[in-house]
Protein backbone atom coordinates (compact mmCIF):
# COMPACT_ATOMS: atom_id res chain seq x y z
CA UNK A 1 0.00 0.00 0.00
CA UNK A 2 2.78 2.47 0.89
CA UNK A 3 4.49 1.65 -2.42
CA UNK A 4 1.39 2.91 -4.25
CA UNK A 5 1.53 6.14 -2.24
CA UNK A 6 5.16 6.65 -3.34
CA UNK A 7 4.19 5.95 -6.95
CA UNK A 8 1.37 8.51 -6.76
CA UNK A 9 3.75 11.03 -5.19
CA UNK A 10 6.19 10.53 -8.06
CA UNK A 11 3.38 11.13 -10.57
CA UNK A 12 2.42 14.32 -8.71
CA UNK A 13 5.88 15.84 -8.43
CA UNK A 14 4.69 19.07 -10.06
CA UNK A 15 1.88 19.50 -7.55
CA UNK A 16 4.23 18.78 -4.66
CA UNK A 17 6.72 21.36 -5.92
CA UNK A 18 3.86 23.84 -6.36
CA UNK A 19 2.91 23.39 -2.70
CA UNK A 20 6.50 23.79 -1.53
CA UNK A 21 6.94 26.93 -3.64
CA UNK A 22 3.69 28.39 -2.31
CA UNK A 23 4.77 27.62 1.27
CA UNK A 24 8.12 29.38 0.77
CA UNK A 25 6.82 32.33 -1.26
CA UNK A 26 3.53 33.17 0.40
CA UNK A 27 0.70 34.83 -1.48
CA UNK A 28 -2.46 36.06 0.19
CA UNK A 29 -4.88 34.16 -2.07
CA UNK A 30 -2.99 30.88 -1.60
CA UNK A 31 -2.76 31.31 2.17
CA UNK A 32 -6.52 31.98 2.36
CA UNK A 33 -7.28 28.77 0.46
CA UNK A 34 -4.73 26.79 2.50
CA UNK A 35 -6.34 28.01 5.74
CA UNK A 36 -9.77 26.90 4.55
CA UNK A 37 -8.44 23.51 3.45
CA UNK A 38 -6.59 23.01 6.75
CA UNK A 39 -9.81 23.85 8.60
CA UNK A 40 -11.47 20.96 6.76
CA UNK A 41 -8.46 18.66 7.22
CA UNK A 42 -8.36 19.29 10.96
CA UNK A 43 -11.92 17.92 11.21
CA UNK A 44 -11.13 14.88 9.04
CA UNK A 45 -10.70 11.37 10.42
CA UNK A 46 -7.73 10.84 8.06
CA UNK A 47 -5.49 13.60 9.44
CA UNK A 48 -2.25 12.16 10.82
CA UNK A 49 -0.85 14.57 13.38
CA UNK A 50 1.77 12.08 14.61
CA UNK A 51 3.35 11.42 11.21
CA UNK A 52 3.13 7.62 11.13
CA UNK A 53 1.52 7.65 7.65
CA UNK A 54 3.55 10.53 6.18
CA UNK A 55 5.59 9.63 3.10
CA UNK A 56 8.36 11.94 4.30
CA UNK A 57 9.14 11.62 8.01
CA UNK A 58 8.83 14.84 9.98
CA UNK A 59 6.34 16.51 7.63
CA UNK A 60 3.25 16.06 9.77
CA UNK A 61 0.45 16.80 9.86
CA UNK A 62 -0.24 14.75 6.79
CA UNK A 63 -3.09 12.90 5.13
CA UNK A 64 -3.10 9.21 6.04
CA UNK A 65 -4.85 8.43 2.74
CA UNK A 66 -2.18 9.82 0.40
CA UNK A 67 0.76 10.43 2.79
CA UNK A 68 1.17 14.06 1.70
CA UNK A 69 2.25 16.81 4.06
CA UNK A 70 -0.74 19.09 4.55
CA UNK A 71 1.56 22.12 4.80
CA UNK A 72 2.30 21.60 1.10
CA UNK A 73 -0.79 19.84 -0.24
CA UNK A 74 -3.19 22.51 1.03
CA UNK A 75 -1.09 25.17 -0.73
CA UNK A 76 -1.14 23.39 -4.09
CA UNK A 77 -4.12 24.93 -5.86
CA UNK A 78 -4.01 22.17 -8.46
CA UNK A 79 -4.31 19.43 -5.79
CA UNK A 80 -7.47 17.93 -4.38
CA UNK A 81 -8.35 15.93 -1.29
CA UNK A 82 -8.20 12.17 -1.98
CA UNK A 83 -11.51 11.78 -0.13
CA UNK A 84 -13.20 14.66 -1.99
CA UNK A 85 -13.51 17.11 0.91
CA UNK A 86 -11.95 19.88 -1.19
CA UNK A 87 -11.29 20.17 -4.91
CA UNK A 88 -8.50 21.51 -7.08
CA UNK A 89 -9.19 25.11 -8.03
CA UNK A 90 -7.23 24.98 -11.27
CA UNK A 91 -4.72 22.85 -13.11
CA UNK A 92 -0.97 23.48 -12.82
CA UNK A 93 -0.81 25.51 -16.04
CA UNK A 94 -3.68 27.78 -14.96
CA UNK A 95 -2.06 28.36 -11.58
CA UNK A 96 1.26 29.22 -13.20
CA UNK A 97 -0.50 31.76 -15.45
CA UNK A 98 -2.34 33.28 -12.47
CA UNK A 99 0.86 33.59 -10.44
CA UNK A 100 2.62 35.22 -13.39
CA UNK A 101 -0.23 37.70 -13.78
CA UNK A 102 -0.21 38.51 -10.04
CA UNK A 103 3.58 38.98 -10.05
CA UNK A 104 3.41 41.37 -13.00
CA UNK A 105 1.23 43.82 -11.04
Amino acid sequence: MKFLKYLDAFKNTGKIMEGIKNKLFKKEHVEAEAAYRMFLCNKCEYIDKDGKDCLVPGTQPCCSQCGCSLEFKTRSLSSSCPKGYWKALMNEEEEEALNKMLNDD
